[in-house]
Protein backbone atom coordinates (compact mmCIF):
# COMPACT_ATOMS: atom_id res chain seq x y z
CA UNK A 1 0.00 0.00 0.00
CA UNK A 2 1.40 3.26 -0.88
CA UNK A 3 1.98 5.73 2.22
CA UNK A 4 1.32 8.83 2.97
CA UNK A 5 3.89 9.83 5.16
CA UNK A 6 6.81 8.43 3.17
CA UNK A 7 7.68 8.90 -0.31
CA UNK A 8 10.79 6.17 -1.03
CA UNK A 9 13.00 4.66 0.62
CA UNK A 10 16.09 2.47 0.08
CA UNK A 11 18.59 0.67 2.07
CA UNK A 12 22.58 -0.13 1.17
CA UNK A 13 23.58 -3.56 3.10
CA UNK A 14 26.79 -2.84 2.75
CA UNK A 15 26.73 0.23 4.83
CA UNK A 16 23.15 -0.76 7.32
CA UNK A 17 22.28 2.84 5.56
CA UNK A 18 18.43 3.46 5.39
CA UNK A 19 17.37 6.52 3.30
CA UNK A 20 14.00 7.54 3.48
CA UNK A 21 12.44 10.45 1.97
CA UNK A 22 9.22 11.97 3.17
CA UNK A 23 5.89 13.12 1.39
CA UNK A 24 5.59 16.57 3.92
CA UNK A 25 8.79 18.13 4.03
CA UNK A 26 10.55 16.52 1.08
CA UNK A 27 13.16 15.97 3.10
CA UNK A 28 15.58 12.74 2.37
CA UNK A 29 16.75 11.21 5.65
CA UNK A 30 19.54 8.35 7.03
CA UNK A 31 19.40 6.57 9.30
CA UNK A 32 22.49 4.93 10.64
CA UNK A 33 23.41 0.82 11.31
CA UNK A 34 19.67 -0.41 10.39
CA UNK A 35 19.65 -3.78 10.09
CA UNK A 36 19.00 -5.66 7.14
CA UNK A 37 15.91 -7.38 9.15
CA UNK A 38 14.18 -4.48 10.15
CA UNK A 39 14.51 -2.91 6.61
CA UNK A 40 12.61 -6.22 5.52
CA UNK A 41 10.04 -6.00 8.22
CA UNK A 42 9.91 -1.90 7.16
CA UNK A 43 9.05 -3.26 3.42
CA UNK A 44 6.94 -5.77 4.52
CA UNK A 45 4.49 -3.90 6.88
CA UNK A 46 1.19 -2.56 5.29
CA UNK A 47 1.75 0.42 6.79
CA UNK A 48 4.72 2.15 6.03
CA UNK A 49 4.44 5.18 8.40
CA UNK A 50 3.03 3.24 11.54
CA UNK A 51 6.32 1.02 11.12
CA UNK A 52 8.15 3.48 10.68
CA UNK A 53 7.20 5.59 13.84
CA UNK A 54 6.94 2.40 16.03
CA UNK A 55 10.53 0.92 15.11
CA UNK A 56 12.85 3.26 13.31
CA UNK A 57 12.17 6.65 14.12
CA UNK A 58 13.73 7.49 17.70
CA UNK A 59 16.06 4.34 17.43
CA UNK A 60 18.51 4.99 14.89
CA UNK A 61 20.89 7.25 14.75
CA UNK A 62 20.35 9.67 11.44
CA UNK A 63 20.93 12.65 9.70
CA UNK A 64 19.53 14.79 6.87
CA UNK A 65 21.01 14.27 3.51
CA UNK A 66 22.07 17.12 1.84
CA UNK A 67 21.62 17.19 -2.13
CA UNK A 68 19.67 14.03 -3.05
CA UNK A 69 15.88 14.60 -3.80
CA UNK A 70 13.62 12.15 -4.28
CA UNK A 71 12.39 11.01 -8.06
CA UNK A 72 8.89 13.01 -8.73
CA UNK A 73 7.26 9.52 -9.48
CA UNK A 74 8.16 8.12 -6.02
CA UNK A 75 10.18 5.11 -7.19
Amino acid sequence: MPSTSIRKFDYDPSTRVLSVWFVASGKHYEFLDVPAEAVAAFKAAFAKGVYFNSHIRNRYAFRLAAGRVAPASGD
